[in-house]
């Protein structure tokens, strides 16, 4: 048995990593660059935490992905910064089809180098404003690729039903190397604290307590 994850440096997939890595032989972790502002930081924080955890590392260009992303994730267009955690700003980031895509790119490694399992960090609060974050679209892409490929891989998504809060619990319980992580949206800082991703991480930690990695991530 193996695995694939997809990585992008953040808290979830870290976590996700951390918390399977032996059960399901996780060996190779893949991040996309779609041009999304944070792309560089994030390449280089999965980098990091695919040497901490001895997996192999593979980063795929998808440029055409940038061209028709109109969101701010993309676009020079500013982050959203208020009604946060809502469908609005859920919107204000989309990026079509993201995980759909990402799944089946891995699917086809999967499919060709005999992986059974690929896994991802969705989770139980991102779940109420995107779609591709339940465990709904999680069994419906598992079935798809049971007549998609020939391999069959199941699609694992171990943190759907923590809060971001339960996650960083978890990865304190794991001894996950917070200080490596990468969860902002931003291009000019590690984290700027003021995107949507950055305050879930930041309350997150104050929640439980982690003044240490506020410090490191955010330098306040």
């Amino acid at each position: 048995m193996k695995s694939i994850i997809l990585l992008s440096g953040g808290l979830d997939s870290v976590v996700a990593l951390a918390a399977t890595k032996e059960k399901y032989n996780i060996q190779l972790g893949i991040t996309f660059d779609y041009g999304q502002k944070s792309a560089a930081k994030e390449i280089k924080a999965s980098e990091e935490i695919a040497k901490y955890y001895s997996v192999s590392h593979k980063v795929i260009k998808l440029d055409w992905l940038k061209e028709i992303t109109k969101t701010s994730l993309v676009s020079e267009s500013e982050l959203p910064t208020d009604n946060l955690g809502t469908k609005e700003s859920a919107e204000q980031v989309w990026v079509p089809n993201r995980n759909g895509l990402f799944l089946n790119i891995a699917a086809s490694f999967a499919d060709a180098d005999g992986y059974d399992y690929i896994i991802y960090g969705a989770n139980k609060d991102e779940g109420k404003t995107f779609p591709d974050n339940t465990e709904e679209f999680r069994e419906k892409v598992t079935k798809v690729f049971e007549s998609s490929t020939l391999h069959k891989p199941k699609v694992l998504a171990p943190l759907i039903n923590y809060s971001k809060s339960d996650i960083v619990r978890v990865a304190l319980d794991l001894g996950v190397p917070l200080e490596l992580i990468q969860s902002c949206y931003d291009s000019k800082v590690k984290h700027c604290g003021v995107c949507e991703s950055c305050r879930h991480l930041k309350n997150a930690l104050k929640e439980n307590h982690c003044e240490q990695y506020i410090e490191i991530l955010f330098g306040k």
